[in-house]
């Protein structure tokens, strides 16, 4: 190094205003030219090796990385048959005698379109507008593999020492990380002994404190078909003598959710909340108050007044999110739309299936208990399937519950969230899923955990009109850097 090596902590505006520039200058014009690129994980687009975008983000995102002449950084793009890549680097230590090792994680793939999105946006036309950068997969997580190298640079540029960094960015994610198992088989060896996971692909309370992920939820999806007749007949000829495919599916259903309250029936999707999180969830609400459920898009209902959550009491609402377990319907099939709907009663009807299970529920077990439960002793002896992604054996993705935190880290975290936001560090669940961070806590149990993100209020991650909150994102980033340096 050129300069003295600095102690483990730097001069915060320093860093900050090295970031920000390079955020300004680099990485949002990366990301702009990035949300252009429908890069659709494996589960959405069938043909995403015909079609290339995926390879197309990965080779921009190396290129980049390349770019910022890290000193001693090797970088290589990983691709097992038959499996979307993964982008790995390595960058030395510059801190004596450091056996440390950080993995900073991020991914490149993203969700479909959907629909709803404003007039004048798109998933693929990436629009800056008063420091919201719209479009898909900006925030979710396309920056995280920018914001990381930025950290990077940002302590080199100011001497600050830092143990070895090495980056697994994936591009199956979205697809509940399909491939990420055999890349981490493949990479264990040189992964080392991590000292400290960074992962960027979660959410934050507000946009006004660092927040840090405590658990995440596991998840299940899959398609829930019910099959009555080969072909579709007239309804009037057929009804009542022929049930509905959507009443027996209907009555499935019913085996797995109360629907007067939501609540999921069988005892083995649920778990014990540990007390721990329980506090962090009043800590929380005492914070954030009734924006927990305030801040989603609610329509008016009958009466002209706004539609109502399950529940207005924040803490209940941020425990339902994050450590019970619900279901969402996501997808139909078998169902004409509305224009085209005629007096036919049809032949089938396909549900696309989201369960989200408690950070303590074993994923692939979930999905084979779901399974059995759905499909066994079928009303009318129809042909009822329930179909898991991904792949057999490995179905579902599990949840996953934070290591007790460590003191030092406990205090970088405060410290860098006083420093770049003027606030204290804040602790919140997050009702989403993160397949890797179990794959970690099994693999290095060792291992602190910083799990933070950009995904705050309205930020609309997999909906219409996603954004990423640029300011955020560059206080995120200095954050990170100090962080690192204190391992």
């Amino acid at each position: 190094m050129n300069a003295p090596e600095r102690l483990n902590h730097p001069d915060s505006k320093a860093l900050q205003s090295f970031v920000d520039r390079l955020w300004d200058d680099e990485i949002v014009p990366a990301l702009t030219h990035y949300i252009a690129i429908p890069a659709k994980s494996p589960m959405f687009d069938a043909d995403w090796q015909a079609h290339g975008h995926i390879d197309r983000v990965v080779r921009d995102a190396a290129a980049w990385v390349e770019g910022k002449k890290l000193a001693g950084l090797k970088l290589e793009v990983l691709r097992l048959p038959g499996r979307t890549p993964v982008i790995f680097f390595d960058v030395p230590a510059t801190r004596a005698a450091s056996d440390d090792t950080v993995v900073l994680y991020g991914h490149l793939d993203k969700q479909p379109e959907f629909s709803g999105w404003r007039s004048d946006l798109g998933p693929w036309t990436p629009k800056l507008e008063n420091g919201l950068l719209y479009g898909r997969g900006g925030a979710d997580d396309g920056y995280a593999v920018y914001a990381s190298i930025a950290a990077l640079l940002a302590l080199d540029a100011q001497g600050v020492s830092r143990p070895r960094c090495v980056g697994l960015i994936e591009t199956s994610e979205e697809s509940g990380s399909i491939d990420l198992p055999a890349y981490i088989d493949v990479l264990k060896p040189r992964l080392g002994n991590p000292s400290l996971v960074v992962c960027l692909d979660s959410g934050a309370g507000n946009y006004d404190q660092l927040w840090l992920t405590t658990n995440l939820r596991g998840n299940v999806t899959g398609t829930l078909k019910v099959e009555i007749l080969t072909e579709g007949v007239h309804s009037g000829d057929a009804s009542g003598v022929v049930p509905s495919s959507f009443r027996i599916l209907r009555q499935v259903l019913d085996r797995l959710e109360d629907s007067a309250t939501g609540r999921l029936l069988p005892e083995a999707f649920h778990c014990e909340i540990p007390g721990l999180r329980i506090e962090e969830a009043r800590a929380a609400a005492k914070i954030l108050g009734d924006e927990v459920w305030k801040r989603f898009p609610w329509a008016c209902g009958a009466d002209g007044a706004s539609t109502l959550p399950t529940t207005t009491d924040p803490v209940e609402a941020l425990v339902n999110r994050t450590w019970r377990p619900t279901l969402s319907i996501t997808g139909v099939d078998g169902m004409p739309a509305l224009k085209d709907a005629g007096n036919v009663l049809r032949p089938y009807t396909a549900f696309k299936l989201s369960l989200r299970l408690p950070p303590l529920v074993d994923g692939n077990d979930a999905a084979v208990k779901l399974k059995a439960l759905l499909e066994d002793n079928a009303p009318y002896n129809a042909k009822v399937t329930f179909a898991p992604d991904g792949r057999m054996g490995a179905w579902g993705a599990t949840g996953w519950n934070a290591p007790a935190l460590a003191p030092w880290l406990a205090d970088a975290l405060d410290t860098a969230s006083r420093e770049h936001y003027g606030a204290p560090v804040g602790f919140i669940g997050q009702g989403g899923t993160i397949p890797l961070m179990s794959l970690l806590q099994q693999g290095f149990p060792a291992a602190q955990m910083m799990v933070c993100g950009v995904l705050g209020p309205k930020s609309n991650a997999h909906g219409p009109n996603e954004f990423l909150h640029v300011p955020y994102g560059k206080r995120l980033t200095a954050s990170v850097a100090q962080v690192i340096a204190r391992v």
